[in-house]
């Protein structure tokens, strides 16, 4: 599942999802826009079937913020 999510980013980031990891972040993926930022955030809403608050959109940094935000919501992110 985590291949899953890495490959959603890649998507929406315009690159490869082998470039994406847990550490993975605004400052380190060079495409990673704030406009980029709402579409992901709307594309995992969209792929994992939850609803963001304000707060958790606002709360995250990096991949692995996504991750906590998801498993939160119940969402099984083990491979």
């Amino acid at each position: 599942m985590s291949q899953r999510l890495y490959e959603l980013i890649a998507k929406v980031m315009g690159g490869e999802s082998s470039s994406i990891n847990d550490e993975s972040s605004p400052t380190s993926v060079e495409s990673w826009t704030s406009f980029k930022g709402y579409v992901l955030l709307s594309e995992l809403e969209t792929e994992f079937n939850v609803k963001f608050t304000i707060d958790e959109a606002m709360d995250v940094t990096n991949v692995a913020d996504i991750k906590k935000h998801l498993k939160n919501h119940g969402v099984d992110l083990t491979d």
